[in-house]
């Protein structure tokens, strides 16, 4: 078994040229190899290939981050999807940024970051992880990681195969959240189809207490705010009715309202 000690690299033409971008090579390390980097050192290069094994307090640094990423998958689950990936080794890993976008017929809208997941510093074993990106809108999403050292250098592994949450096949209303209120609470409810939506609230005698929503929606996933405040605790209904070219849907529920 080969064994590697590293204490430090020469850097002086990175110092006396600070302005210019460092070209790194590919380093490779035979099956069954020892590598040991010391505190203090650094082992450079665009590709690192470790067939072997890792240890000591030194860093690493490349062009092309050291976390090799054997798999990045995604699954939906109604609105809800999950990413998982593999690392099968990771040196000086911070974490992975998660970055969602929007696919529009125009192209690619809106990277934005959802989420941080960290990472597991060095390692030469197999992590998995795993995270949830939950309640999203009907619509197609492309996923990216954005994987961060510890010296805040970066790179990216984006998923290859689009994400598409469909619209819900049913119409849906759930029981509001929390219940009993105080005093105010969420109403989720699905519509497959578009059309003129109204969710109102009612008192025990049938009088309209409170309008949450009267207008046109689109097929899709929905989250409304019910708002208490101006009610007297009791008992309470509220009723959606969604209507379109071809299917009425109409359900009614109770709520308490505690205050």
């Amino acid at each position: 078994m080969r064994t590697y000690i590293l204490f430090f690299i020469l850097t002086a033409f990175l110092l006396k040229y600070s302005n210019a971008q460092p070209v790194y090579s590919t380093i490779t390390y035979d099956a069954g190899t020892s590598i040991e980097v010391q505190t203090g050192a650094d082992v450079c290069a665009t590709t690192i290939n470790i067939n072997g094994t890792y240890s000591g307090g030194g860093s690493i640094c490349t062009g092309a981050l050291p976390v090799m990423l054997s798999s990045f998958t995604g699954t939906t689950d109604k609105r809800n999807v999950t990413l998982m990936w593999v690392t099968d080794w990771e040196l000086n890993n911070s974490g992975f940024d998660i970055e969602r976008a929007n696919l529009t017929k125009s192209g690619i809208e809106g990277w934005s970051k959802i989420a941080f997941v960290e990472g597991n510093g060095t390692s030469n074993v197999s992590n998995g992880y795993l995270f949830k990106d939950e309640k999203l809108k009907a619509g197609t999403y492309k996923y990216r990681l954005k994987q961060i050292d510890f010296n805040g250098n970066f790179e990216y592994f984006s998923l290859e195969a689009d994400v598409i949450v469909s619209p819900p096949s049913v119409f849906s209303l759930s029981q509001n959240y929390p219940n009993p209120s105080n005093p105010r609470s969420k109403i989720e409810f699905e519509i497959p189809l578009t059309g003129r939506v109204t969710l109102k609230v009612y008192d025990i005698l049938g009088k309209e207490v409170y309008n949450i929503i009267d207008e046109t929606k689109e097929a899709g996933y929905y989250s409304a705010q019910f708002d208490g405040s101006n009610l007297a605790s009791g008992v309470y209904f509220y009723r959606i009715v969604a209507e379109s070219e071809t299917q009425k849907f109409s359900k009614t529920l109770k709520m308490i309202l505690v205050k």
